[in-house]
């Protein structure tokens, strides 16, 4: 995409100031008409275009956008993706835009073989929902030639366009709630530097507990996941403790359900024994036969952002990229219990 002309490039040309070309571009006073004139006739030449036009344009303008999902966040149990994928289809309809879904396979991933629609050039710019691996990330990012926006996850290493949950914030939130309600010994269930936002949503139950002078417990720090990140399995033993909590605060929703599923096997009620949080406030239907109290995540918000700055993106050159963090909000439900 060419570079923007800008008016200090025009400044430069006739040795004036962006001042004197912004005035005379906007037709306001202080400019003789003979140098208006000549401000003009270059800002033409070099292609220059004020940016209300370039907003203008952008609004109206139809773009074709792909989204691009790993399968191995497509299990039967994790339709919260698609739910999240429909937010976006929604969104990018209401702009005029139409989205494009393609399902990259692990082996595709792996052997870092980019889309069919980036390869075929069918679309203006892609979104990436739930985490791929690093070297296809950044394979993506080097020869894509199109604008690349992450959702629901972030690259730590690079400077990159992102839209996430307030992971941090939201757990945060959740494990003061459990304070509130009388518990202490509280847990987490979640393994670690799997994804950037297990690990937020931990740094944001440490503090809860921090705050409150309570030291981490590390053998309550339970993983809820195997080597393959989307596959989620907590193992009953790591959760059946000879010093049990009285609370666990879990990644997300479906590990929640796997937790209480353990618990109450074991003999224990949710939530007179043992109180338990989670995150999202999605979960498959019938998977818990309990209401998990969660910090749910606002998918159309997260799908709006998404599209907006897509938008923005292909259509300025000079599009910053950023992380845009969404906030969402607790929903109470039965899984709490006061002691």
């Amino acid at each position: 995409m060419a570079k923007s002309v800008k008016l200090a490039d025009i400044a430069a040309r006739l040795n004036v100031s962006t001042v004197t070309v912004s005035k005379a571009l906007s037709n306001q006073k202080g400019v003789s008409e003979e140098l208006r004139e000549k401000i003009k006739k270059l800002a033409e030449e070099m292609g220059y275009r004020q940016p209300s036009t370039i907003k203008k344009d952008a609004e109206s303008t139809s773009y074709n956008i792909g989204v691009v999902i790993g399968e191995m966040f497509l299990d039967k149990y994790q339709s919260f993706y698609w739910q999240m994928y429909q937010s976006v289809t929604t969104r990018a309809v209401m702009k005029g835009c139409f989205t494009l879904l393609e399902v990259v396979s692990k082996e595709d991933e792996n052997n870092l073989i980019l889309p069919k629609l980036v390869q075929e050039q069918k679309i203006d710019g892609v979104v990436v929902i739930g985490r791929l691996n690093e070297a296809y990330l950044k394979c993506l990012n080097m020869r894509a030639g199109i604008p690349v926006i992450y959702l629901d996850f972030y690259d730590e290493k690079e400077s990159c366009d992102a839209i996430i949950s307030n992971s941090y914030f939201g757990s945060y939130m959740l494990t003061n709630y459990l304070l509130e309600m009388g518990h202490k010994k509280i847990g987490y269930v979640g393994s670690l530097l799997a994804t950037d936002s297990i690990t937020d949503r931990y740094f944001g139950y440490a503090k809860a507990l921090m705050e409150h002078r309570i030291p981490i417990n590390q053998e309550w720090i339970i993983e809820d996941r195997t080597a393959d990140i989307a596959k989620i399995y907590v193992d009953p033993k790591s959760v059946l403790l000879d010093d049990m909590p009285t609370a666990f605060v879990c990644n997300c929703d479906l590990t929640a359900s796997y937790v209480i599923k353990i618990l109450q096997e074991a003999g224990f009620k949710i939530p007179e024994d043992i109180s338990i949080v989670g995150f999202d406030n999605y979960l498959y239907p019938g998977m818990c036969n309990i209401g998990i109290t969660s910090y749910e995540v606002d998918f159309k918000e997260m799908a709006t952002r998404t599209i907006q700055n897509m938008i923005k993106k292909i259509a300025n050159p000079d599009y910053k990229p950023g992380v845009v963090i969404v906030q969402g909000k607790l929903v109470y439900k039965e899984s709490v219990a006061r002691i």
